[in-house]
């Protein structure tokens, strides 16, 4: 069957269309991308700006019809924090019901890591033992651990790199006490769920997903997108420390003139480099390996393996 999934994050909206099937590997049709930045629409009172409304109507109505001209079988729409903590989530999700057709389903933040976890799984095998899954969003940053395809425990923390830029980075490049403050921030925020995740047990293998690991991984030197996506990836928290010590202090438009770094998140890096630095302190990792799939995949093999049941 052919699928089309509509991903509605903070920063982008991803449309991305697959021919599967219980058991097989989901065959990529099509990958689009919008950058509406949603969260940056987010106003004074908490609530999603007319602005943003008006944008993500309209894309939905594109991947809507862009769904339709591919003859998907089912179109499944979903959105993650930006929306989930816009005030008037509710009127916004009328909105693109009634203008665009589409009904999108707002998922919490552990049903996207329980959900990004079940695609690692199923990539990396059963060999793979017991999972520690990190991934970092725009508005949050999810986490879960386990030995099945359902975690033990699946977290989600409001240290969205989009989110840590906008409230703690005071500038372009930032001042070094506003980094060394959000430093500190995310530190006391990952030390309840570093140890709760920790008590779950150790680790055999620790996987990251996401655009922001992706590319500060590329920055640290690991393979380009070019080389597809069964070329291993890493990252080491010393490659870290060295990426961050380098960019802070460039400006985000000198960043993304950088191999691997877009346009659209280059403002964002540098927090997002921070979180993942505290995140692998916190849990005691000193390497992490990337997986191409994410929360996308999840959503996709979750509805296959609802169909087949």
């Amino acid at each position: 069957m052919r699928l089309g999934v509509l991903d509605v994050g903070s920063n982008t909206v991803h449309l991305l269309v697959v021919d599967a099937h219980l058991g097989a590997q989901p065959t990529p049709q099509l990958s689009r991308k919008s950058v509406l930045r949603l969260a940056e629409h987010i106003d004074k009172r908490g609530e999603l700006a007319i602005e943003g409304a008006d944008a993500l109507v309209g894309a939905a109505m594109g991947a809507r019809r862009q769904a339709n001209e591919l003859e998907c079988d089912e179109f499944l729409a979903f959105a993650t924090s930006a929306v989930r903590d816009a005030k008037n989530s509710s009127e916004v999700l009328a909105r693109v019901q009634d203008e665009a057709g589409v009904e999108l389903a707002v998922l919490s933040g552990e049903d996207e890591a329980a959900l990004t976890f079940l695609a690692v799984r199923r990539w990396t095998g059963w060999s793979a033992g017991r999972l520690l899954c990190l991934d970092i969003g725009g508005g949050s940053l999810e986490l879960a651990s386990g030995v099945d395809e359902v975690p033990d425990l699946a977290l989600s923390v409001p240290l969205g790199a989009g989110r840590l830029t906008r409230e703690w980075l005071d500038g372009d490049p930032p001042s070094k006490s506003a980094l060394e403050q959000l430093r500190n921030y995310a530190a006391e925020e990952l030390a309840k769920p570093a140890s709760k995740l920790l008590s779950v047990g150790a680790p055999d293998r620790v996987i990251a997903t996401s655009k922001t690991f992706r590319t500060l991984a590329r920055l640290a030197g690991a393979a380009p997108s070019a080389a597809g996506p069964r070329a291993r990836r890493s990252l080491t928290v010393n490659g870290l420390r060295q990426i961050i010590g380098f960019i802070s202090r460039m400006a985000s438009s000198d960043l993304a003139e950088l191999d691997g770094v877009s346009a659209a998140r280059a403002h964002q890096t540098l927090a997002g480099a921070v979180v993942a630095e505290e995140a692998m302190r916190a849990l005691g990792i000193t390497e992490l390996t990337l997986c191409p799939w994410a929360l996308r995949e999840g959503v996709i093999l979750r509805r296959l393996d609802q169909i087949g049941g």
